[in-house]
């Protein structure tokens, strides 16, 4: 009975979107999707995790009739001038508001379109193994101006503890380096950044064999299925706040009163705001998306185990879809409508 009602659930919402497709039919477009003839360039970062949510995006895209092309690789800076300049037509990963002097410095609200949250409420930050936190009672990042607890955390012999940190380019190196100035731990502490992928490997390897481990992370990501916050590792907290550029004076504190050193972000999707202009159809799919986080996290949790490849991303997203056929379809509706009352 229930496979029934899943299956009636998931017909009712694909009868639904044929029939709105009927009805933009009938209303004089001859069949035209609205957005047939127009190319869409979506841009993403060199985080292969986050293709999922890019091909979600795309899927829905392509379902309005858009010519949509190979997903280009480039890194958020660069993806946030290529939107406002409209050398591409959107990102799917722009994180609110860690990215915030990205999208100022490309030319904010006059060159770029940024409504609704596509995934809510992402924390990041620094976390410890259990295991050294209750050992040595290290609840802050700031303890590690104590040389003895730092060399906890020296996996090189120089001394100083070692953070698997931030690739150059994402915006989190710059909080980084900017809280190991305000926090004093320069001379404690190295922030390794490189290739994050490798370096959260080697981190994981010490950390199976119950060396103590000091890295930075966010979620929603797979690291934090393996070392699982609360259980196998522990956020670490800031003495206070203190983030660079235009959020100099932001508090970081989190309703729950810790203080992770990180502001809590929304992923939004971003567009070319003369794209979105000219798109309604469009402009309303990115303003109206949603994906949780969890979802996000077991999606990357799967291409951490092996299914790494597009061919297998593609069919997680097509699997996502197939469970939440109500919901997908629904977008697809919304965007139609939206194209329907300014033609």
């Amino acid at each position: 009975m229930r496979h029934f009602t899943t299956r009636w659930t998931g017909l009712k919402g694909f009868l639904a979107t044929l029939l709105t497709l009927s009805l933009w039919s009938a209303g004089g477009q001859a069949a035209d999707l609205p957005g047939k003839g127009v190319t869409v360039q979506p841009l993403q970062s060199s985080i292969a995790e986050e293709t999922f949510q890019t091909l979600l995006v795309v899927k829905a895209l392509e379902r309005l009739g858009y010519d949509v092309k190979p997903i280009k690789e480039v890194e958020y800076a660069t993806a946030h001038i290529a939107i406002g300049n409209g050398d591409g037509t959107f990102l799917a990963d722009h994180w609110d508001p860690l990215h915030v002097d990205f999208y100022t410095k490309a030319g904010g609200a006059d060159k770029i379109y940024r409504e609704g949250v596509y995934s809510p409420g992402a924390l990041q930050g620094y976390l410890i193994d259990k295991k050294t936190a209750d050992q040595y009672q290290i609840t802050h990042i700031d303890q590690l101006k104590d040389p003895k607890l730092a060399k906890l955390f020296d996996t090189n012999g120089d001394g100083k503890a070692d953070l698997a940190g931030c690739n150059p380019g994402w915006g989190c190196e710059k909080v980084i380096e900017h809280q190991l100035d305000a926090f004093k731990l320069r001379d404690t502490v190295t922030h390794n950044q490189g290739s994050y992928s490798a370096i959260i490997a080697d981190t994981i390897t010490r950390f199976k064999k119950g060396e103590p481990v000091l890295y930075y992370t966010w979620t929603p990501y797979w690291v934090s299925g393996v070392m699982v916050p609360g259980k196998d590792v522990v956020w670490l907290q800031v003495p206070f706040s203190s983030l660079p550029g235009e959020r100099k004076d932001v508090d970081t504190t989190l309703p729950s009163g810790q203080n992770y050193g990180f502001q809590a972000n929304n992923q939004r999707i971003i567009a070319n705001l003369k794209f979105a202009q000219e798109n309604p159809a469009a402009a309303k799919l990115f303003s109206i998306m949603e994906i949780s986080a969890n979802d996000i996290s077991a999606q990357n949790l799967r291409m951490r185990d092996g299914e790494k490849s597009m061919a297998d991303i593609e069919r997680h997203t097509d699997a996502w879809i197939k469970g939440h056929q109500e919901t997908f379809d629904s977008w697809i509706q919304e965007a139609l409508k939206a194209a329907k009352s300014q033609s």
